[in-house]
């Protein structure tokens, strides 16, 4: 094939033009596809019950040193959503719980993923050692601790 003939020319455009279409469709993730159940978000409720007349103390030192870790993460996007519930009346004993800390990340992957936390830890709290106690404070006053990963139930069979 002569590349200076009409002919030519018309094939090589025919070609590049497959080549990139080829290439666009190939480049973008089908709808509900892989892509989209690979970015699935993963939410884990976590569970505070605390020694009973201490839930205000609790509630205070989270806010003060683990609140502000978590919006961190947040702002660097493992993060989508952060909620923190309390019931409004008391259970019995055996089912009690003060607080639900619930977090929807990003991924699973997101979740499991604590390799720059000692660093925002240090950024945010430069008195490591006051913060250090207050952490052991924090943890002195629960009872309980517990965390649970939640998963979507399909209504349909």
């Amino acid at each position: 094939m002569n590349r200076g003939t009409r002919e030519g020319r018309t094939v090589i455009w025919r070609v590049a033009l497959l080549v990139m279409a080829i290439l666009i469709v190939g480049a973008t993730p089908p709808a509900g596809g892989a892509q989209a159940a690979k970015e699935k978000t993963y939410t884990v409720e976590y569970y505070y019950k605390v020694r009973w007349g201490h839930q205000q103390e609790f509630l205070k030192l989270f806010k003060k040193n683990h609140l502000p870790l978590l919006k961190k993460i947040q702002e660097a996007g493992r993060i989508v959503e952060i909620e923190i519930e309390a019931p409004r009346y008391h259970a019995t004993e055996d089912g009690r719980w003060d607080f639900r800390v619930s977090i929807e990340w990003r991924s699973f992957a997101a979740s499991a993923d604590n390799s720059g936390e000692q660093a925002l830890i240090r950024q945010l709290f430069p008195d490591q050692d006051t913060y250090q106690k207050e952490e052991q404070r924090r943890f002195e006053i629960l009872e309980a601790h517990w965390d649970l990963p939640v998963v979507d139930v399909p209504l349909e069979p």
